[in-house]
C-alpha cells in the first residue's frame, strides 16, 4: 500500500476499531510525498488493495458494503444484457439540450466501471467481458464531443473510462482492444480536458480529474504532472480557508483580475467563510461536483506516492462541515447566500469522508452524520458510483 506511515498507523487502528477521539479543530501537520517515479495500478480512484478489502466485505456480508453492493448489483448499470450505444460524435449543449449521445456514453462508462468491480468482487468474467464490450464500443466508434457542453461531457465520461480499465486491464486475462482503448483516451478525451477551462470550477476540476485518470491509465508522466499542476491551483481556489487572507484566492484562468470580478464569480458572495466554495451559492449540486473531483484526484494521488490530502485537508474538511451541516438542516445565516441555499449535495462524501476521518483522525460530525443518513451512495448517473462500496471505512 502507497501510504505515508502515519496513515498506516491510522489505517491499522481503524482496521481493528479504535476511535479517534480527535476535536473539531484537529489538524494534521502537512506534508509532501514525491510522487513514485512508476504508477501503481489499478490505480485510478482504487487500488487493489481497497478492492481486495472491499471483496472480503462483501464476502463476509458485512455492512454497510453489502447493502451497498446489492444496490450496484440491482442497478441498470450492472445487466449483462446491456447494449452499449456509441456515437462517433456525441453532441451537448448547455443543460442536455442537444443530448445527442451525451446521456449514453456517461452511463455506458458507468456501467462499465460497473461491471469491472462487480467481476472483480464476484470473480464472474462474464462481467469483465462486458466492461470490455462497453469500452470496446466506444474505442471503435468515438471521434469528438461538440457544442457548449464538450469539455464537461468530456471530463466526466473521461473521468469514469479509466477506473473501469484500470481494474480490467490489471485484473482480467484478456483485453485485445485495449490499445485502441487507449489511443481513444489520448486522441479524443485528453486534448480536451488537460488544457482546463476558466468557466465554473466544477467544470476544471472534473476535467483535471479527467486528465489525471487518463494519464495514469496511459502511464503519461508528463500529462499526471501537467494536470496535477492545474488541479492544485483550482483546488486552491475553488474553496476558501482564512488563511487564503480576506478573499479567496483568483482561478488559474478566465480572467478575474479585480475583486469585484471575484465577487461577481463567486456568485455575489462577498463575506467568505471557512469552507465556503466558488459554487456555494449558486447550488449544493454543482458544489458536490467539484468537491467530489477534489477528492477523487486526491485519492488517485495517494495511490500514486505524492498524496495531496496533506495539502488539501483544511479545504476539504471545512467544505464538507459546512455543506453537509446545512444539509443535515442547520438554518442557513443571512451573511451566506443571504440566508438561502438550493441543497442537493448528492452521493458524493464517502471518499473524503474516509481519508480525512477514518485516516487521517479528523473529527467531522456534519459530514458523518450526513454521510451514514445517505448510505448506501449510489451514482449520481455522471461520473459519481458506489462510494460506500469502494470506499466507506476502507483502510487500503
Amino acid at each position: 500500500m502507497l501510504l505515508a506511515t502515519g496513515t498506516v498507523v491510522l489505517a491499522v487502528l481503524a482496521t481493528v476499531g479504535v476511535r479517534f477521539a480527535a476535536s473539531a479543530d484537529t489538524v494534521v501537520p502537512a506534508r509532501t510525498t514525491a510522487a513514485a517515479a512508476v504508477f501503481s495500478h489499478p490505480g485510478v480512484l482504487l487500488s487493489r488493495p481497497q478492492l481486495d478489502f472491499v471483496k472480503g466485505r462483501v464476502a463476509a456480508k458485512a455492512q454497510p458494503w453489502t447493502a451497498a453492493y446489492n444496490q450496484m448489483m440491482a442497478s441498470r448499470y450492472a445487466s449483462l444484457t446491456r447494449t452499449p450505444k456509441p456515437r462517433a460524435t456525441v453532441e451537448c449543449g448547455s443543460y442536455s439540450n442537444p443530448n445527442n449521445g451525451c446521456t449514453d456514453e456517461r452511463e455506458d462508462a458507468i456501467a462499465a466501471y460497473t461491471d469491472a468491480l462487480a467481476w472483480y468482487i464476484t470473480g464472474n468474467a462474464a462481467y469483465a467481458t462486458k466492461a470490455i464490450a462497453l469500452m470496446d464500443a466506444w474505442s471503435a466508434t468515438i471521434k469528438n464531443h461538440t457544442n457548449s457542453n464538450a469539455p464537461l461531457q468530456t471530463a466526466w465520461a473521461g473521468s469514469v473510462w479509466p477506473r473501469a480499465a484500470e481494474i480490467i486491464k490489471h485484473t482480467y486475462t484478456s483485453w485485445p482492444n485495449q490499445g485502441r482503448f487507449a489511443t481513444m483516451l489520448r486522441t479524443v478525451y485528453l486534448p480536451v480536458v488537460i488544457p482546463g477551462s476558466g468557466s465554473n470550477g466544477n467544470w476544471e476540476l472534473s476535467m483535471m480529474e479527467a486528465a489525471v485518470g487518463i494519464s495514469v491509465f496511459l502511464d503519461d508522466r508528463a500529462s499526471y504532472d501537467r494536470a496535477i499542476a492545474r488541479f492544485k491551483l483550482r483546488a486552491a481556489s475553488y474553496i476558501y480557508v482564512t488563511a487564503d487572507g480576506s478573499q479567496p484566492k483568483y482561478p488559474p484562468a478566465g480572467g478575474i483580475d479585480t475583486r469585484a470580478e471575484l465577487i461577481s464569480f463567486w456568485q455575489g458572495q462577498s463575506t467568505f467563510v471557512d469552507g465556503l466554495s466558488q459554487e456555494t451559492c449558486r447550488d449544493f449540486v454543482h458544489t458536490g461536483y467539484g468537491l467530489s473531483a477534489i477528492a477523487h484526484v486526491a485519492e488517485t494521488t495517494r495511490i500514486q506516492g505524492g498524496d495531496l490530502y496533506p495539502e488539501l485537508q483544511d479545504r476539504l474538511r471545512h467544505s464538507f462541515g459546512l455543506h453537509t451541516k446545512f444539509e443535515n438542516g442547520t438554518a442557513v445565516p443571512s451573511t451566506i447566500c443571504g440566508g438561502s441555499v438550493t441543497k442537493g449535495l448528492g452521493p458524493i462524501s464517502e471518499v473524503a469522508f474516509n481519508a480525512l476521518h477514518n485516516r487521517l483522525g479528523i473529527a467531522m460530525a456534519n459530514t458523518e452524520t450526513y454521510t451514514n443518513a445517505k448510505r448506501p451512495q449510489g451514482s449520481n448517473n455522471l461520473f459519481v458510483a458506489w462510494e460506500t462500496l469502494t470506499h466507506a471505512a476502507n483502510p487500503a
